[in-house]
């Protein structure tokens, strides 16, 4: 079977009175009585709506990619067709495409992680053919209901499928996610002819070739038959682009607070952490701007507020990790990056929420020397070496029954993000699948591509000195970033700083700058304490359940290894090449502030033992002794130097195993003392916990940690 073609689907079709047709439906969509499609616009609603092919649109932020698949849509249902699925992670971008729709008599509903309780309503509506538009986010595309009862479904009524942000789906991509594989699925089980539109703004021709490869019919003659690929101009003619190079955290934020009241409009200031978005926000509230801090860990219903706020210009910025993907409707007079996000795609796709909507808008970037440790951090997190795969699918296949992430991470040394994640991956793979009550292995050969992993790496590494190039390079910006993407540009868009389109101040005030240092230099951030065992430690031969009701209380930790403040000499100090010594005079400075500020009750001090830097430790805890004039009564031993110092690190249960067998109690303990328990830094927070039940358990009434440094 051949792909339908313009001569073979439709050799009767009045294309002229369909595009008449079409743009009746785009001035209903926007409310514009004056709107009309563009050629390229009419060019893919032609080959959907028409010609029942698969497109692929490469094109800018704004061109109008959402137009072209509610226009389809339109199209398609007034033939009878069924209902389009459109597969989106951005779900601020959903609320804003419901509300659109509605606009052209658009039936538009979605189902994601934020609407659990209209899920049943809605696979009703859908069922009783009541849905014009579905959204829906890729995570729900292998939950073991929905992806066993709707999915099928909708594979054998959809009219037309939409994939938002496609690049998504190439592990090539900036942002690949291992859900967008299992659209590889849905594809698969859609009936001929059904038309399918994948769309995105940021991807090169090395991920356009693969996610066209992968939209490809299974009747094509070759992997790109019947897929049109359209790839526009990626000029953001709105958007002048600035490099502004400053030598430390506290002047950053001192050019921030100076110039964010004159920039146009309302804007983000993109971080690359979510401390940081809590500190600069709460620094710019003092300094009298309406900001707030936004990003994954911000509530649901917060996070939809904050974005009508923004729209609204009710706020002059939000501070934001890059979770915050504004909608096609928003308007935005300026994108503020604090710390250089880690490709130059990356960079490209936030700075394109600015500019939407107006003939000018400001992008400018804020790198700092901590930005390599972030992206450092990040890539830690890639796909698991094979060891840990291979010790998963044994795992499962000798459980015999679906096993939950928790009770897996009893067996495998990964956290359940890094784990979750693998699952994903195996799952699309066929080497497990997910089910009611967790993962099962199914028997299915799987290897390890080692080789593709290693190109993927050695890919982000490329994309990171292609960042660290754009900070220093001298040429038109628009040109460069364009051409990260392989889109040809002039050699000068005019309106970048180097080409003499945007001044950029570099100076920062006095007042400013010795604010921003005053805000940045108060140390002391909280360390909450542990209140829940980690499940089923019972495998491990552990009795340990529930609440944990002998633990640490609050403690406290200079600083937060990710915190513009202190964070740049904590992370110094914790380099493997730093050697081991006493406290440097500036963090003792600061652990004397935070005590002066937190003022805890202390009777006595036991300090955590460790094996990477004793001297660095012993020291910490004679200058607290000497300071509070408190006895040390004890330590937490090395009982089991064979156990590594880091071991279990990646999960909880792991963790508090390897802590037990590791370390025991050694010295006395007063009584009802309050002791302070002292270490050098808290990755997990499990050390502490474990740590502080032994000297409870010995006879103190409470206990606090206090650490240099936390890691989150």
């Amino acid at each position: 079977m051949t792909s339908p073609s313009a001569d073979t689907a439709a050799p009767t079709v009045d294309r002229a009175s369909v595009r008449a047709e079409a743009e009746a439906s785009l001035r209903a969509l926007v409310g514009r009585d004056d709107a009309a499609l563009r050629d390229d616009q009419w060019t893919a609603i032609e080959a959907l709506a028409v010609d029942r092919r698969r497109a692929l649109v490469v094109q800018r932020t704004g061109w109008g990619k959402s137009a072209v698949y509610f226009v389809a849509t339109a199209l398609l249902r007034a033939r009878g067709a069924g209902p389009t699925v459109i597969v989106s992670p951005l779900l601020a971008l959903m609320r804003n495409q419901i509300q659109a729709a509605e606009r052209a008599g658009i039936h538009a509903v979605t189902i994601n992680s934020t609407n659990p309780e209209d899920w049943t309503r809605i696979e009703a509506a859908i069922a009783a053919g009541e849905v014009d538009v579905l959204l829906v986010s890729p995570e729900r595309l292998n939950n073991p209901g929905f992806r066993d009862e709707v999915l099928p479904r909708l594979a054998a009524t959809t009219g037309l499928l939409v994939v938002d942000e496609a690049h998504c789906i190439s592990d090539w991509g900036h942002d690949f996610r291992p859900d967008y594989r299992r659209i590889r699925t849905m594809l698969a089980d859609l009936r001929p002819g059904i038309p399918v539109l994948a769309t995105t703004a940021t991807a090169n021709a090395r991920v356009t070739r693969d996610v066209a490869e992968q939209l490809a019919p299974p009747e094509a003659s070759d992997e790109l038959s019947g897929v049109l690929v359209q790839r526009g101009s990626l000029d953001r003619e709105s958007l002048r682009l600035g490099v502004v190079r400053l030598p430390t955290p506290d002047m950053r934020l001192a050019w921030l607070a100076d110039n964010l009241g004159s920039l146009p409009g309302s804007g983000i200031v993109y971080c690359l952490t979510v401390a940081a978005t809590q500190e600069v926000a709460a620094y710019l509230r003092e300094r009298g701007h309406v900001v707030a801090a936004y990003s994954g860990q911000t509530e649901t219903s917060e996070r939809e507020a904050l974005e009508g706020d923004l729209a609204a210009g009710r706020v002059k910025a939000l501070i934001a990790t890059s979770a915050l993907g504004m909608g096609f409707d928003a308007t935005l007079g300026f994108v503020i990056n604090l710390g250089a996000p880690a490709s130059p795609v990356s960079y490209y796709q936030q700075v394109g929420r600015a500019g939407r909507g107006t003939d000018d808008a400001v992008v400018v970037l804020l790198p700092g020397i901590e930005d390599r440790d972030i992206w450092a951090y990040f890539a830690s997190l890639a796909f698991p070496r094979e060891e840990l795969v291979r010790q998963t699918l044994s795992v499962l296949a000798d459980a015999g029954r679906p096993l939950s992430t928790a009770v897996l991470e009893t067996y495998v040394d990964l956290n359940r993000t890094r784990l979750e994640t693998m699952l994903k991956v195996l799952d699309v793979d066929g080497a497990v699948q997910r089910v009611s009550g967790g993962w099962t292995a199914t028997g299915q050969e799987w290897s390890y591509d080692r080789e593709r992993y290693a190109r993927v790496a050695e890919a982000r590494q490329r994309e990171q000195q292609a960042m660290l190039d754009y900070l220093t390079w001298d040429g038109c910006r628009m040109a460069y970033l364009r051409g990260q993407l392989d889109d040809e540009a002039p050699e000068r868009c005019g309106r970048c700083d180097n080409c003499g389109g945007l001044s950029t101040p570099a100076e920062v005030s006095e007042a400013a700058a010795a604010d921003a240092r005053a805000a940045l230099g108060r140390p002391g951030v909280a360390l909450a304490p542990r209140k829940m065992w980690p499940t089923a430690l019972a495998n491990l031969g552990i009795d340990l359940k529930g609440k944990i009701s002998d633990g640490a209380a609050e403690g406290r930790s200079i600083a937060r290894l990710t915190d513009l403040g202190h964070g740049q000499a904590l992370r110094e100090l914790f380099r493997d090449t730093t050697p081991d010594g006493p406290v440097p005079l500036p963090l003792i400075q600061a652990m004397v502030t935070v005590l002066q500020d937190w003022r805890p009750r202390v009777d006595a001090i036991v300090f955590v033992e460790s094996a990477r830097r004793p001297a660095l430790v012993r020291d910490l805890a004679d200058g607290l002794s000497r300071y509070l004039q408190v006895p040390i009564v004890g330590r937490w031993s090395i009982v089991d130097p064979s156990v590594d110092p880091g071991r279990g690190a990646a999960n909880s249960a792991q963790r508090v195993a390897a802590v037990l067998r590791r370390s025991a109690l050694e010295g006395q303990v007063p009584a009802g003392a309050s002791v302070l328990l002292v270490d050098d830094r808290t990755v997990t927070g499990w050390s502490l916990t474990v740590a502080a039940r032994a000297i409870r358990a010995a006879g103190a009434e409470h206990v606090v940690p206090l650490v240099l440094a936390a890691d989150s």
